[in-house]
Order: structure tokens, then sequence, then C-alpha cells
């Protein structure tokens, strides 16, 4: 759930920190955006803040409470760095050979490690969804096309693989047509996974004339959903039509929308499903 107070936002890549920051706006309320150095978006500088490096831990820590923050929001795109060369402050030198052990043991450790430092300086966590005021998946279609049944099927086996795929820490989505498993997202995203199922064969992948088959993004089960929840926007509409796909689901309550009345018009103009699946 959203407290209140000034809200430190902790930005990565992607749209989510900017939509994030945003809705802050929108409701009144102040926001001071870490921007992480190679990954934020720069139209970030709109909003009050200023640039850190990963590991400048004590740097970022000292900022948010001098700006006042009562909360923080991670938010965006992280790619895991090669620690060798990252460049610590005192404090992130002091804490670094503990992100690094968590991070042998997993993404989601390593996560819940980060979160850990803040919650330990007196900093709630907050989670995007809580803050974009639940603007999340709905049951069922989400415009005006839905899955046939073999479409659907082909859905509920992308949400399946993406979920064992989570177990193991992988990824979080799945890309699934006449009941083939063409890619498992890893390391690289799904915008890059979806422009590499677009270079697959054509009668693997389906077309624009006959669509097939579905991306599924789900939650990793062992992770917090305070951080890194899926997420599409209207780009992953966009992609997903690009690589002859019918649709995109994930887990209704479960999957970030990013601009929902955008995602809408994409897919309806496109011939795309956009569903969510109960749990």
């Amino acid at each position: 759930m959203s407290v209140s107070g000034k809200l430190g936002l902790i930005a990565g890549g992607g749209d989510l920190p900017a939509a994030v920051a945003a809705r802050c706006d929108a409701e009144g309320r102040e926001v001071f955006v870490v921007r992480l150095a190679g990954f934020a978006d720069p139209h970030l500088v709109r909003w009050p803040g200023a640039e850190f490096g990963m590991a400048q831990i004590g740097a970022i820590l000292k900022a948010l409470k001098s700006e006042g923050c009562a909360a923080v929001c991670l938010a965006g795109i992280v790619n895991r760095p090669d620690f060798k060369t990252l460049k610590p402050d005192l404090k992130g030198a002091s804490l670094l050979p503990g992100i690094i052990a968590a991070a042998t043991k997993g993404d989601d450790a390593l996560l819940r490690k980060i979160l850990s430092v803040f919650e330990a300086e007196g900093f709630a966590v907050e989670g995007a969804d809580d803050i974009l005021g639940g603007e999340t998946l709905p049951n069922g279609a989400l415009g005006r096309v839905s899955p046939t049944p073999e479409q659907l099927s082909d859905l509920k086996k992308a949400l399946h693989v993406a979920e064992k795929s989570g177990e193991l820490d992988i990824g979080q989505g799945a890309v699934v047509v006449d009941g083939l498993v063409l890619a498992v997202e890893a390391q690289e995203g799904t915008d890059a996974m979806l422009s590499r199922v677009a270079g697959l064969p054509a009668d693997l992948r389906g077309s624009a004339d006959e669509r097939k088959g579905a991306l599924g993004k789900a939650p990793k089960p062992i992770q917090d959903l305070r951080v890194d929840m899926p997420v599409i926007g209207p780009r992953t509409v966009e992609l997903a039509a690009a690589a002859g796909l019918a649709g995109i689901g994930g887990v209704s309550g479960r999957l970030i929308l990013i601009d929902r009345n955008a995602i809408i018009e994409a897919a309806d103009r496109l011939g795309l499903f956009v569903w969510g699946e109960a749990r």
C-alpha cells in the first residue's frame, strides 16, 4: 500500500519510473528521483533529483534523507553489473561484499538484499503498482479482442513456462505458438526476446495475416512484489505484433500496465488480445 510523505524514486531504464513520477505529480506528492547512471531515461531530469552510480549507496542514502524522503520505490530496468568495475563510495564498499554474496544466489536474493539496505535506514518500501493506483491487468480481455480457445491454450502454457522459469530465477516471460515454446526471457528482457522471436521463420511464429500464439508474463514465485513486478506497455504490444503473435497475457493483478489506454488502443488497432488470467 502506498504511504504518505515524499517519495524517493530509484530509477532504472524503461517507462515505469516516469509513470510513477507522473502519478506523484497528479496526486500532489513530492518526489525525488535518483537517476541510476547508465540506466535511467534522460527525460527524468524534468523531476527534482540527481544522478548516482549504482555503488554510490552512501551518497544515495544521504540525498534521500536530506530531501526528507519517507519512502522509496525501485522502478525500471537495471541490468546486473560487472561488480569488478563498480566504484563504490565508503558506504557502498562496506555493503558490497554482502550484495555480491546475495547476487550469487540469484536476482531475487540480490533485490531482497538491496531492499533490506533501505529498510535498515528507516525508509518504507513501496511497490510501483501501489503508487500507480492499482493499474494492473484485470481478469479477461482488456480491449475488443479476445483469444480463441487455441490462443488461450498457448497463453496458459506460456504463463506456466514463465512461472517455472521464475522458480529458477531466470526470467518473467515466455512465448508459445501452437503449443511450441519459441522463447523464454532471461537477462535480455522482454523487448529483446520479442525481437528475437520476430527473427524466427514465419511458419513458426505467425504473421500479421495469420496471428498465432502469445506472450505470457508472470512474476517469479519467489520474488518480492514490491519490486520487479512484470510490466507491459504500448511498445510491448507493438513488438508482439511485429513477432506475429496473437496476443499478450499475464496473471491478473500481477502485471503492471504502463499507459492502459495506449495499450488498449494499440491492441485494438493491431488486432491483438491482452488477457488477464485469474490465479
